[in-house]
Order: C-alpha cells, then sequence, then structure tokens
C-alpha cells in the first residue's frame, strides 16, 4: 500500500475529516473559491486541527492528476478499514449478522469500481474484494466517485481471487455469480443466508475459475433490448434483492 493517498473534491476529503482525521497529512485550497461550501470546508479543517494551505489552480491540478478537485486536495495516510475477509467474518460472526459482500473480479475502470463502492456503502455490505491484479485500486477518482464510501467500506484485494473465494465458501459464505445464460434469476436467491455477489468486469464478465467456483449462477431479467448492464449497476440491483429479503419479515 502507498504511503500517501491523494483525496480530491469536497465529498471524499469531508468524509476523511468525518470517519479519520487523523489521517489527513495536509490539504491544498483554492482560496479564490470564496463561496459558503468552502467556507464551511476551511471550519471543518480547523475545527479538526488539519493543516491548509492556499494553492493556485496549478498547484492543485498538479496535485490531483488530471481527477476534478473543485478547488480542495488533500494529501493523507491509506487507512485500511479491514486487512483480511477473516477479520470482517470473525466480527459479524462476534455480533450474529449474516456476511454481504461484493466480489468484483477484474474491475478496472475507476469510475465503476467508485459507483460500485457507493453502493455497497447504501446497502450495507460488509466488505468488497477484488483481485490484485486485474483491479483498479482506491485512486483519487475512485474516492471522488464514492462520495466518502472508500472511507466506510472495506475494499480488500487478493492474490489469488479463486482461492479467496473457496476460503469463503468454508466459512458458510454462499456464492453467487451474475451470468445472462443462468437457468434461475436473481429473485430466486436465498439472500437472507450470509452470502457474497459475485461480479464479472466490463464487457468480459466473470473469468472461467471465478465462474466455476461460484455455488450458483443466475441471470438478472432483462425486459429492453440492451444486452447487459453496467457492472456498478447490475451491483446495485443485486444488491438491492438482498436488501428486499432482508428487510422483508421472513
Amino acid at each position: 500500500m502507498s504511503s500517501q493517498q491523494i483525496l480530491a473534491g469536497f465529498h471524499a476529503v469531508q468524509a476523511r475529516l468525518r470517519h479519520a482525521p487523523d489521517s489527513i497529512r495536509e490539504v491544498y485550497l483554492d482560496t479564490a473559491r470564496q463561496d459558503a461550501r468552502m467556507q464551511r470546508c476551511i471550519e471543518q479543517l480547523e475545527a479538526a486541527n488539519v493543516r491548509w494551505h492556499a494553492a493556485d489552480a496549478q498547484r492543485l491540478e498538479g496535485l490531483a492528476r488530471g481527477v476534478r478537485h473543485q478547488g480542495i486536495v488533500a494529501l493523507a495516510r491509506p487507512r485500511p478499514l479491514a486487512v483480511s475477509a477473516d477479520e470482517v467474518l470473525d466480527a459479524l460472526e462476534d455480533r450474529g449478522e449474516p456476511a454481504l459482500l461484493l466480489v468484483l473480479d477484474g474491475v478496472t475502470d475507476p469510475h465503476n469500481l467508485g459507483a460500485c463502492l457507493r453502493t455497497a456503502d447504501a446497502a450495507g455490505v460488509h466488505a468488497v474484494i477484488a483481485p490484485k491484479d486485474r483491479a483498479v485500486g482506491l485512486n483519487a477518482t475512485v474516492q471522488r466517485v464514492a462520495c466518502g464510501a472508500a472511507d466506510t467500506v472495506p475494499y480488500l484485494t487478493v492474490t489469488n481471487l479463486a482461492r479467496t473465494l473457496r476460503a469463503l465458501r468454508e466459512r458458510d459464505v454462499w456464492l453467487v455469480g451474475t451470468d445472462d445464460a443462468a437457468p434461475h434469476g436473481l429473485h430466486q436467491v436465498d439472500a437472507r443466508r450470509p452470502m457474497a455477489w459475485v461480479m464479472g468486469a466490463e464487457g468480459e464478465g466473470m473469468r472461467r475459475l471465478t465462474r466455476e467456483t461460484c455455488d450458483e449462477l443466475v441471470s438478472i431479467p432483462m425486459r429492453g433490448s440492451v444486452e447487459s448492464l453496467n457492472v456498478s449497476v447490475a451491483s446495485a440491483v443485486c444488491l438491492y434483492e438482498t436488501v428486499r429479503q432482508r428487510l422483508t419479515p421472513a
């Protein structure tokens, strides 16, 4: 993990201020921006004793590395929310709560990952799991698109995804993958049990070994002319089927 993380934009910086202000090293602001939103942010920084510096547009562009920054960029220490799936599952067992995980097999678009994290937070996902070698990391674009969810949902990258999935199964987590050709629909899944939704990459879908490791494959009903959904939208559809079932009295 890199020793420094770049947070660009109000959502990413203010989320870190709420959850882990001590991890922020310094913040750079465009003080030419005098609106109420910037003033509130300055007040929050000062209340948290976080150093901030005035910076011109060129300096901010260089720090943000092409990400839309809205006049604010922070440099922070990475903040791991969990170090392993076992740690997440152990905590859930202590609370007597069924796991809800999201596995992303090779999502490389930072906008898709950011949207997946945002939906995962909204749906109460306990962790998002992805392979190290075929996935985008938590870069500044992901942080901005996630609107703070990167600071609330553990994002775990693993060396061998198939091995991790088998380990989840050994801990009684039911692995449900999505496949357009699956004979059963997602509404037939028993989502009250501990489970992980397994989603494929943009365009390619799940890799063969990932698909074969799933306990169950289901399809998302498609009533129109398009053949598939964006991975972040598909994740939202599946996760909220779990939310619907778990909120419906048995």
